[in-house]
């Protein structure tokens, strides 16, 4: 055996050139010889007898020879049963009790892999690969044991040293799991020697300070836990409860998923951890908690056979079914296939790495033979466990061994249809025979470098047969191929390819047997609008209910969602939007106003425009006090013809004539004022129509303050001096005068500040009223006063002569018209400020008419009354005699009748 001072870790050109004096090249020398020695020894040994070793069984593992090496640590056989050891004795040797097909059908696809490289002249010319595997049984140290067997290149560890010289190992392809492969790479790490697992998905592995030697097949969990969260955010579950085992996978995968959900808005009901430390894997306690929730989606972190305790406990407390949401670890699994878990995982939803077809390979795998196939014990194991046989001499692991039927060598892998044989799905096989063409490109690379052209010293390349492990790391790197998929391979910095899931739901067969359909794809390669994509028809699900899962049922449009104080932000109230404002989606979380001309609908889930509302003609109301206004302009017509037609009458004339036409004029004009407020306001009825009321108004009062002045001063006008005031010039006067005054303060407030039409909002929340702003209401109000005033001079006047003869004057007619007027407008004060809208306009309306008819009825209905149907006493002799009666009554004063009715 050939041995060289590099291999074990001797630096001879820096020994060379040591010259410092307490460095003596003599002593250099010496002590190089006496390691060089012991090495030898210690290599040349016969293994079965060392005579340095730890206390630890060394595996057992399968080598194929190659001009160069691939390391291969897989778990075989699944370490199940879980053992206490308290260590008063020899802890025992790990216990595998399952067989798993799909590991040996990776096996099988490396070993193809190899020969397909082998064989290939254009790919590796003159130089073969070969493989030196282990089974570790899925345990730890197991994993660990076989990486340090693989580097030493024998069935023994010897750390920091290789012993099989002139083969030097390329790479080193594991774990499945990221646990197990974060320990591996710490070790080969400390020389450079690429690792590349097929499984391993765990985000720790990413830190290249930490790992700078890692390199994996398939993508990191950070990739796969923001599309399950996508997943589970495209079917609006916001409501989830999560699962996963208790190492660095599930952890962290299980985090990942968390944040993503919270990000997106969806909540988290429970986060249980599968306890591998334990016998029952804490499934009980999982199944208790999973059992009193209300959320009907569980997202699965962990691998296939650490979900066996719980769902064995989930079927022994006949929990209800929920929908699954499966972790690329257990998602094309085989081992709940069986009619027992059917039923429960029928439905399932997992992310799948994709795979692609590896031509040949299902005529190589029915090939396999423990007579000729690589894999010595293992293939004679899978033998049995497929064709239920045993053989005579066999391995402890096997599981057939109380089988009685012998293998006899003859049966046919071609007439079976298991995991093994199926190359539908070859996900697991596809990743390990991509890592192998990893290898293999990476040496191709290394194999083309060009003299005075490589990438190392002085622009050097190296010894295709004698390379160093951190050589072949640097062309690991950069490697790039095209897959059989058609996709192409590489790595980025993190040392991981893009990531690509298949989507797949597990359906039932014909059978009752479950098998997996692709129904969707997640690809981070694709453009952005379609990374994620699924086809919900061809899926089939466990529930008819399978699109509900909320902690609080969705809010409706109109709604909005309000937190329960204390809980999950995903537990809500619907609260009915306020007035004004409108939800127009599911689930909305605010409320939003309508526009100021707008109003909602009677769900609230829209706005519409708001009713525009006047006083219109075309409204019942108002057309009811358009007829009654036109019918009421008449009256004060038709008394004053009358009073035309019988003006030289002795009552016509006792009554001042002109005055009362004056005022019938005015009270027409009155019951013509309500037609200024009735129709659509504008600018110019705005600005006149309280002034023409008030002007009307204040005619009307002030005739009848100058016909009660009259009377007033025709009683009381007894000297000489007195004479002037019953001057009819002076009625004229006061009417002058009281009308100017109400014109002064009309025309200071239209100057000042004018009405004007606006949109009103506030009286009415769900109507736009149309109004006219009567600019100053203190103007308004001020005119209403004068008017009140007048009104009440008047009364008070007529109230103090209502004693005085009723043949000589209509004291007592004004005191009653005076006194309705006022009720009229007294009233109306309070039921202005009540209502709102239109029916504002309609009792100014109202008391407009109201008041001109107490006018027309108390003083002119009378005197209609007498003219009409009481000719009799409308005659000169018959007022005459009334007035002499009246008057001895009254006073003693003589009075003439013809200087009363002057």
């Amino acid at each position: 055996m050939q041995w060289y001072p590099q291999d074990f870790g001797i630096n001879v050109q820096k020994a060379a050139t040591l010259n410092h004096p307490s460095y003596e090249s003599k002593t250099i020398a010496r002590w190089f010889l006496i390691l060089f020695y012991l090495v030898s020894t210690f290599c040349s040994m016969d293994n079965s007898e060392p005579r340095c070793s730890l206390d630890s069984t060394n595996l057992q593992g399968e080598t194929s020879p190659g001009d160069a090496m691939i390391g291969f640590i897989f778990p075989l056989f699944l370490a199940n049963v879980y053992q206490e050891i308290y260590f008063t004795e020899k802890p025992p040797r790990a216990l595998c009790t399952m067989f798993d097909f799909e590991t040996y059908q990776m096996l099988q696809t490396t070993v193809f892999a190899l020969e397909k490289i082998n064989d290939d002249p254009h790919l590796l010319p003159n130089m073969t690969l070969g493989l030196q595997a282990y089974n570790t049984c899925d345990v730890p140290h197991l994993d660990l044991q076989g990486t340090l067997q693989v580097l030493t290149g024998l069935d023994s560890a010897v750390p920091n040293y290789r012993c099989l010289l002139g083969h030097p190992l390329t790479a080193v392809l594991g774990a499945s799991y990221s646990t197990h492969s974060i320990a591996m790479a710490h070790i080969l790490g400390l020389s450079g020697y690429p690792q590349i697992s097929q499984f391993s998905t765990s985000p720790l592995l990413n830190d290249r300070t930490m790992f700078p030697s890692f390199f994996r097949t398939v993508s990191s969990d950070t990739f796969q836990s923001m599309g399950l969260a996508h997943l589970v955010l495209y079917y609006e579950w916001s409501w989830v409860g999560l699962l996963a085992m208790d190492n660095d996978y599930g952890q962290y995968g299980i985090q990942l998923v968390k944040q993503e959900l919270i990000k997106a808005g969806a909540c988290v009901e429970y986060t249980e951890n599968i306890l591998m430390s334990q016998p029952d894997h804490n499934a009980p306690h999982i199944i208790k908690v999973i059992k009193r929730s209300t959320s009907k989606v569980v997202v699965v972190f962990c691998n296939d056979v650490e979900l066996v305790p719980v769902l064995n406990e989930w079927l022994k407390q006949n929990v209800l079914k929920k929908i699954f949401i499966a972790s690329d670890a257990w998602s094309t699994t085989n081992i709940f296939s069986t009619e027992k878990f059917s039923d429960l995982l029928h439905g399932t939803l997992g992310f799948a790495f994709s795979s692609g077809i590896v031509p040949g390979l299902k005529e190589f795998l029915n090939k396999v033979h423990p007579s000729v196939s690589f894999g010595g014990d293992w293939t004679k194991t899978f033998w049995e466990q497929t064709f239920y046989c045993r053989y005579v001499h066999t391995s402890d692991f096997t599981a057939s061994k109380n089988s009685t039927k012998e293998c006899l060598g003859t049966e046919n892998l071609e007439e079976i249809q298991n995991s093994y044989n199926d190359v539908s799905n070859l996900r697991s096989s596809y990743s390990v025979y991509t890592a192998v063409h990893v290898v293999a490109n990476a040496l191709e690379d290394l194999r083309r470098c060009h003299h005075r052209n490589g990438p190392f010293s002085k622009s050097s390349c190296t010894d295709k047969n004698n390379f160093m492990p951190w050589q072949l790391l640097h062309y690991m790197k950069k490697v790039k191929f095209q897959l059989n998929s058609g996709r192409e391979f590489y790595f980025n910095e993190n040392g991981e390819p893009p990531a690509a899931y298949d989507i797949v739901n597990w359906q039932l067969s014909p059978e009752g047997n479950l098998y997996q359909v692709k129904v969707g794809s997640y690809d981070t390669a694709s453009p952005s609008g379609e990374m994620f994509t699924i086809n919900s028809s061809s899926i089939l699900w466990s529930t008819e209910h399978y699109q509900i899962s909320r902690c609080s049922e969705s809010c409706l449009p109109g709604f909005r969602k309000a937190e329960r104080i204390g809980q999950a932000i995903c537990c809500y109230e619907c609260v009915l939007c306020p007035p004004g404002e409108i939800s127009n989606q599911t689930d909305s979380v605010t409320c939003i106003y309508c526009p100021w001309d707008e109003w909602p609908n009677m769900n609230k889930s829209k706005c519409l425009p708001k009713t525009i509302e006047y006083l219109s003609y075309e409204d019942s109301l108002g057309t009811t006090l358009t007829a009654i206004s036109l019918g009421s302009f008449l009256a004060p017509i038709t008394i004053m013809k009358l009073f035309i037609r019988h003006k030289s009458t002795p009552l016509v004339k006792a009554n001042n004539y002109y005055i009362s036409c004056l005022l019938l004029v005015s009270l027409s004009l009155c019951f013509l004022c309500p037609l200024m407020f009735i129709g659509y306001p504008k600018p110019k009825t705005c600005l006149l129509r309280q002034v023409a009321f008030g002007m009307t108004f204040a005619l009307c009062v002030s005739c009848v303050l100058a016909k009660t002045i009259i009377v007033i001063f025709a009683f009381i006008a007894t000297k000489p001096n007195l004479y002037k005031w019953i001057n009819p010039k002076v009625s004229y006067l006061a009417i002058v005068m009281c009308s100017l005054l109400q014109l002064l303060l009309c025309v200071t407030w239209l100057s000042l500040t004018p009405p004007f039409p606006q949109h009103n909002i506030q009286s009415k929340s769900s109507v736009i009223v149309v109004e006219c702003n009567e600019g100053s209401p203190v103007a308004f109000w001020t005119m209403l006063g004068y008017l009140f005033l007048l009104a009440t001079i008047s009364f008070i006047v007529a109230f103090l002569a209502r004693r005085l003869p009723d043949s000589f004057n209509e004291a007592q007619f004004i005191t009653f018209s005076m006194l309705a007027f006022l009720i009229v407008w007294i009233l109306y004060i309070p039921a202005s400020l009540s209502a709102q809208g239109k029916y504002t306009v309609a009792m100014e309306i109202f008391a407009i008419l109201a008041s001109s008819w107490a006018l027309v009825a108390c003083m002119f209905f009378p005197k209609c009354y007498i003219i009409w149907f009481r000719p009799e006493m409308n005659s000169k002799e018959r007022l005459t005699k009334l007035t002499e009666e009246q008057c001895l009554a009254f006073s003693t004063d003589e009075l003439s009748f013809e200087k009363v009715v002057v």
